[in-house]
């Protein structure tokens, strides 16, 4: 999806088209005049100029990123580069809805779909009538079409023979493009891109690459297998030849078991347990309130309950319990998370929280959760009022 989070909201907010905005940080006080929608007046809208805090882009308009901001960005940098952009506070609830909607119109045409989050998704177009016509042009065409029909949103389409040529065919011409890249291409449109093109190549290894005359995709392609793997590991180094060939095996998977669910969140200040108590009890009761919201929207129960922190030096911790019966109450998540914290360092400030569920069990149809093997270790914790925890 094209900018999707910022998308939805020049849905909700449509004078703000083709100006430079950012989704991100967390709810503020004067974002409450924000509650009338279409007919708040542009110079009522919250702008980046003067902001303070940690908070970071969640997303940005294309309007917002000729600036150079960016996702990720910290909103402090970003109001300098773009001071006059317009802050809106993040809405996952209102995002999710969404991309139910687009996921929904995608499996009417084309089944064969793997969700990669929120707003991202492969498709397998194979099988499907017409799918390769024009080079798989026609059916992204109707894809594209039937999605911006059913929500108004827009989407770039990626067509090509494998998960990873796909990925990077789907950034070749945003927003609202179609890319078609066939696998002889890979030499004249792929060999000349920069290395962090390809998903899974990350600043780290961009570094480590460049430190051996390595920039972009076809110097990598000459150089051979064995010192790849050599040199970065056996494993890494054979994807990173695979990779730069445009080589990927990987199939489109239609259903997978989640691992865990977690929300987490990091603070506009460091906090500390004793001093913003009653701040981190509410901020605790609600990420346990929503992780047991997803579980029991998607269906699931879980036995592993954890923590996250991060402290004031970045440093994270996590700790987790393991009950002996899958829960996806929010009491019971809170009282065990609870008992989690007891086992870290409450004595120092932290900037993030966050709290996990996992052990993940799918329920059945008669609400029971379906039955893993093996056995399930600990002990179930008593029920406590959810006022008596942190």
């Amino acid at each position: 999806m094209d900018a999707f989070y910022a998308s939805v909201e020049l849905l909700r907010y449509p004078q703000l088209k083709g100006l430079p905005v950012v989704i991100g940080g967390g709810r503020r006080g004067v974002d409450s005049v924000l509650a009338a929608g279409a007919d708040l007046p542009l110079e009522a809208f919250p702008r980046l100029a003067g902001y303070t805090g940690r908070g970071v882009i969640t997303t940005a308009t294309y309007a917002a990123r000729q600036f150079g901001v960016g996702s990720a960005m910290g909103l402090m940098k970003a109001a300098r580069l773009c001071p006059q952009a317009i802050l809106l506070p993040v809405d996952f609830d209102e995002y999710r809805q969404f991309s139910r909607r687009f996921k929904s119109v995608i499996t009417d045409i084309a089944p064969c779909m793997e969700d990669r989050g929120v707003d991202e998704v492969y498709i397998d177009f194979t099988d499907v009538p017409g799918g390769q016509r024009e080079g798989g042009r026609v059916l992204a065409r109707l894809i594209q079409k039937s999605i911006f029909e059913a929500t108004g949103l827009t989407c770039s389409v990626g067509v090509a023979p494998n998960k990873l040529l796909a990925k990077m065919a789907s950034e070749f011409n945003k927003p609202n493009g179609i890319s078609v890249l066939q696998a002889h291409e890979v030499h004249e449109r792929i060999w000349p891109l920069s290395c962090r093109k390809v998903n899974g190549i990350g600043p780290k290894a961009e570094q480590k690459l460049a430190a051996h005359g390595i920039h972009t995709l076809g110097e990598l392609a000459q150089r051979p297998r064995d010192w790849l793997q050599a040199t970065f590991g056996k494993a890494y180094g054979a994807w990173l030849h695979d990779a730069a060939w445009g080589r990927d095996e990987r199939p489109v998977v239609t259903e997978s078991e989640p691992v865990s669910m977690s929300r987490e969140t990091t603070f506009e200040r460091d906090l500390h347990a004793r001093h913003d108590r009653a701040e981190l009890g509410q901020i605790f009761t609600q990420l346990c309130e929503r992780v047991a919201a997803d579980l029991q929207r998607k269906g699931y129960v879980g036995r592993t309950i954890g923590v996250k922190l991060r402290y004031d030096d970045f440093r994270i911790v996590t700790r987790d319990q393991t009950l002996a019966e899958p829960t996806a109450d929010a009491a019971r998540i809170r009282l065990t998370a609870g008992q989690c914290l007891k086992r870290v360092d409450l004595t120092r400030r932290f900037r993030l929280l966050g709290v996990r569920v996992g052990g993940l069990q799918r329920l059945g149809e008669d609400g029971l959760p379906l039955p893993v093997p093996g056995p399930a270790p600990g002990a179930l914790p008593p029920r406590a009022p959810m006022d008596q925890l942190f």
